[in-house]
């Protein structure tokens, strides 16, 4: 073969490979095996190999198996007898991979008979007349080869060949890794999925649940306050002082639990309720609210600018305000309270906010009172579930909520609603 032959030759070689490569990078992948087969066949053809494999390293089991395999018109494929093929017959090109070098035999007539097991014992029922075997490196691990076996004829391979059979053997080890890494991202996604799915379908189950023991809960609790106060009015003359007080004490304590009832199924309720979107005006529902919540003399309320209107579900809203207002009135400790509503224009949200000049929170439970049953003092008036209502409703809008306070000068809860 001329040196103008041999050049040209190389640069064909070098063409497909470059074919071969773009595919890989073009191709999503989703039939990887067609992918493989085809460039193992396009490779075999072009070197006068008659049969073109890819092998797998197991070092825990000390074995090699067949993964890949092309063949030529009429040669027998022996994907399926090399399966699981001890190291210890293969020690020859093992070691030479290990130093990541071919393992190149031209003629296998010519290895010495070493047994039944030996090389040459493994490779002459095959009718292999020559092969070459490059290793498959990633990331400094040898974890494979991929192999040429010559059946017809003897088979010589140049140097150069050699260094773009290197290549070829890096590129499917980046195409493998790439599928494997495609397929663990798309396994994560499903087990993620999976996990949402169930989380939803607990919530749901939980909500159900809590929403059917607090209705349950209701009746006897509504029947004991009733009887309480029957027998108070008949027989508070005949009852000691003592005796009025605990059975008061009674009825605080059952109008606590019914509060904390209500909490829940409200609370409860936010994720079972059908959606009615409608157009909601903002500011005629704060009104409505503060009519229907008792307020203080020494608190005066003020909204300080024109709410908008909003597209969502009429009652999460009035929750929201509901909470916050009564919240502030509860732990307002001034001699004359003030309460501030307004709401600034965003780009795409609104920001509310609601305001007072009360009590004041600490740093450290910015957090916590946004959880279901804290609550930073112990009054018969708060079930412990009004800001996680809130939290919920707005989370549920795609909104965030978060406070700002002073110990002594008041708090501002702030939260956002999405404009569409």
């Amino acid at each position: 073969m001329g040196k103008a032959t041999i050049i040209e030759r190389q640069m064909r070689f070098q063409e497909l490979l470059i074919q071969i490569s773009t595919t890989y990078i073009n191709s999503d992948l989703s039939d990887i095996d067609h992918l493989i087969n085809t460039s193992l066949k396009q490779i075999g053809q072009f070197v006068g190999a008659d049969r073109s494999y890819i092998f797998s390293y197991n070092f825990n089991n000390n074995t090699t198996s067949n993964s890949y395999e092309w063949c030529a018109n009429g040669i027998k494929p022996e994907i399926h007898n090399l399966q699981d093929v001890p190291l210890s017959h293969i020690p020859q090109w093992l070691d030479a991979h290990k130093k990541n070098e071919p393992f190149y035999v031209e003629n296998v007539s010519l290895l010495p008979r070493d047994g039944e097991f030996g090389l040459r014992a493994i490779l002459e029922p095959q009718g292999v007349k020559s092969l070459i075997t490059i290793p498959k490196i990633n990331n400094n691990e040898l974890i494979g080869f991929i192999g040429f076996d010559s059946v017809k004829k003897l088979n010589t391979y140049t140097n150069n060949e050699k260094e773009i059979l290197f290549v070829y053997a890096n590129m499917l080890v980046n195409v493998i890794k790439r599928k494997e890494n495609e397929e663990h991202i798309q396994e994560q996604e499903r087990k993620k999925e999976e996990l949402l799915l169930d989380l939803s379908e607990k919530n749901k189950q939980l909500n159900e649940y809590a929403h059917a023991v607090s209705h349950d809960l209701k009746a006897p609790l509504t029947n004991v306050h009733t009887l309480v106060s029957w027998f108070l009015d008949e027989n508070k003359e005949q009852l000691s002082p003592k005796v009025l007080d605990n059975f008061k004490m009674v009825l605080s304590n059952v109008e606590k639990m019914d509060l904390l009832i209500k909490g829940i199924l409200d609370y409860s309720t936010i994720d079972r309720l059908e959606s009615q979107e409608i157009k909601v005006n903002l500011n005629q529902l704060v009104n409505e609210v503060i009519k229907t919540i008792f307020v203080p003399d020494h608190i005066t309320i003020n909204i300080q600018n024109t709410l908008p209107n909003l597209i969502g579900n009429n009652w999460r809203f009035r929750q929201v305000f509901q909470n916050l207002i009564t919240n502030a009135i509860n732990y307002n400790n001034k001699p004359k309270g003030v309460i501030n509503i307004g709401c600034t224009n965003k780009d795409n949200h609104y920001k509310f906010y609601v305001q007072d000049n009360g009590a004041g929170i600490k740093a450290e439970y910015f957090e916590r009172i946004f959880k279901a049953f804290n609550k930073l003092h112990n009054t018969g008036s708060n079930s412990g579930i009004g800001l996680s209502i809130v939290k919920k409703i707005i989370s549920h809008y795609k909104g965030e909520i978060w406070v700002e306070s002073e110990v002594g000068k008041g708090s501002t809860f702030y939260f956002t609603l999405l404009k569409k």
